[in-house]
């Protein structure tokens, strides 16, 4: 996803940052300093992997509730949303909802 990142010219992501120090969470990649954009690759969804789990899952939404309720635009995106293309295609969205391409 950074290669698709880079070559897509969009701005240089924070990897594994961390937007809720109190309980730890952190986000694949996010852009914090100005937009609150926050991508997070879901591992695993095929082959009963923790975020597929009942209470991997509900863990999930607990940190996305948070996400959302701090102001972040979260995209969410599978291994095979990565590889089609897709990821990148929500990404740019997510930059124009911004204002920012």
């Amino acid at each position: 996803m950074d290669l698709q990142i880079r070559a897509a010219k969009l701005p240089p992501p924070r990897a594994e940052y961390r937007f809720h120090p109190p309980r730890r969470w952190r986000f694949d990649f996010a852009w914090p300093e100005l937009f609150l954009i926050a991508l997070e690759i879901e591992g695993g969804t095929w082959a009963a992997g923790r975020h597929t789990t009942g209470t991997g899952y509900e863990h999930d939404c607990e940190k996305y509730n948070q996400a959302a309720l701090d102001g972040w635009l979260l995209i969410r995106a599978t291994t095979r949303m990565v590889e089609n293309g897709l990821a990148l295609h929500d990404l740019r969205r997510a930059f124009a909802a911004r204002g920012l391409e």
